[in-house]
């Protein structure tokens, strides 16, 4: 995956989910990501020992992913040409790092 400096994160909210900023950061230098916005964060029932980042549906021009953690999950938005597989591979190389 080739990587230019073209994606921007938005900071919207005051709270996200522990680990999850440099996650995002690390994934708006992939070339074809143009904007990351971290929305709704809330609870689950379910926990999540560790930090997941799942795409979750397509919404115009890119996709909703979720993040969860423990027993809190976040909305991510992210402005994207980038098919779903290739989403799926820039964010399974974010959360390696």
């Amino acid at each position: 995956m080739s990587k230019s400096n073209g994606g921007r994160l938005v900071w919207n909210h005051s709270t996200h989910i522990p680990g999850l900023i440099p996650i995002l950061e690390r994934m708006t230098g992939y070339s074809g990501i143009q904007t990351i916005t971290p929305a709704v964060i809330g609870r689950a029932k379910s926990h999540s020992p560790q930090l997941l980042l799942k795409v979750s549906v397509p919404i115009r021009g890119g996709f909703k992913l979720i993040a969860r953690s423990g027993k809190t999950y976040q909305e991510v938005f992210i402005l994207t040409n980038l098919s779903k597989e290739e989403l799926e591979s820039a964010i399974a190389l974010a959360l390696k790092r």
